[in-house]
């Protein structure tokens, strides 16, 4: 039997870069090599052996946000075309809708190739981040995303989005109801669990064992690092006598060590350090309304963290307000201190949270998910 023949187009092939390169490689990771033939065209290949062929295109620094880097494909068209043109593909999923993705587009119209794509990124909610110090171009740029990723969207055959929420946002940007899919995120099992605390980390961060706060994710702007930063002012002010714990790395980790002093910036960690991090803390904080899916708080639930989040983005799909967890107004630190005194003040609260976290987090296995992506890509194989 023929192998079903894929090509797959994403800006970053770094294991745990980000929420949208570590569903990538739980995708890569099952791919069973004997029935599929992946070929992946990128700007940024994989730093660690790859199991399958890999096309890179130039790259550019992103001017606003350092830490990612952009394909620019025109640079390297032909060549791109022509690895195409000799593995004819069956299928091409594209990641995401930039230039490569764009190309990518361009080719499955061009030879009538169905398209699969997966909604990473809530791009129109970065904007009031980016541009916050030029309101009057925030509309007008939003339009304009909204415009871009409606054209895009709809020129696919399926469409994977994380959550109703997300599929409710898309519909009302324009984009077609019946090709989208709910398709979530999952966790590998074991990994993020209660039973990874550990007191001496906890004797670490403080010798008196007052309350931990985590927060966790990338340090940019547009996951409303600011909120943070207000939140820890506030409750400096406010005598909450707290730690607080950041992990995570990005553009906006200088301005916050500057503002946020007394705080423990742990910097990037690996699954399995995170995992023990997670479990020995007793609140997570998360006020980012730009996520798609908010994989990091999945990741807290399942650890047995009760969760303080922003009532917006993707990432609200998971809080039912009191009953697994708060969701406060992403902006007013006086919202998130009231939730975690709640939390901390009330442990038969904070043991339901805990506990309801739990049950939700296990709902969720790859081995389902990925099992409906491929019945997808066998599906999308036969229309060519």
């Amino acid at each position: 039997m023929d192998k079903i023949r894929v090509a797959f187009f994403a800006e970053i092939l770094l294991d745990d870069f980000d929420g949208a390169s570590r569903t990538i490689f739980h995708i890569i990771n099952r791919i069973p090599r004997e029935s599929y033939d992946y070929h992946f065209f990128c700007g940024v290949p994989s730093d660690k052996p790859f199991p399958f062929p890999v096309h890179v295109a130039p790259t550019i620094t992103i001017p606003f946000n350092h830490s990612y880097k952009m394909a620019l494909p025109l640079w390297k068209k032909r060549s791109l075309i022509d690895a195409l043109d000799q593995m004819k593909p069956q299928v091409i999923h594209i990641s995401t809708p930039s230039p490569l993705g764009w190309l990518g587009l361009a080719y499955a119209q061009k030879h009538k190739i169905p398209v699969i794509t997966i909604y990473h990124t809530h791009f129109v909610s970065y904007v009031q981040f980016y541009l916050k110090n030029l309101p009057f171009l925030i509309k007008p740029v939003e339009r304009m995303i909204i415009r871009s990723l409606s054209k895009f969207y709809n020129q696919a055959d399926v469409i994977y989005v994380p959550n109703q929420l997300m599929i409710e946002a898309l519909e009302g940007y324009g984009v077609s109801l019946h090709k989208m899919k709910a398709w979530p995120r999952a966790l590998n099992e074991g990994v993020f669990s209660p039973s990874k605390r550990d007191l001496h980390w906890r004797k670490i961060i403080d010798p008196n064992d007052k309350p931990i706060l985590l927060y966790a994710s990338r340090l940019v702007w547009e996951k409303n690092v600011q909120a943070l930063i207000d939140l820890y002012k506030r409750i400096e002010n406010c005598g909450l006598d707290v730690n607080v714990v950041v992990v995570g790395d990005g553009v906006a980790k200088d301005a916050m060590v500057r503002q946020m002093p007394k705080a423990h910036f742990l910097g990037h960690q690996d699954h399995e350090s995170l995992s023990m991090i997670y479990a020995s803390c007793d609140v997570f904080v998360f006020p980012s309304i730009s996520e798609s899916y908010g994989n990091v708080v999945i990741e807290a639930m399942a650890s047995g963290l009760p969760c303080v989040i922003a009532n917006g983005g993707g990432s609200a799909a998971f809080i039912d307000n009191g009953e697994n967890g708060f969701s406060v107004t992403y902006d007013k630190p006086d919202e998130y201190v009231d939730a975690i005194r709640s939390i901390l003040d009330n442990e038969q609260l904070k043991q339901q949270f805990i506990d309801k976290g739990i049950v939700y987090a296990k709902t969720l296995t790859w081995e389902s998910l990925i099992k409906q992506y491929l019945d997808d890509i066998n599906q999308l194989s036969k229309k060519l």
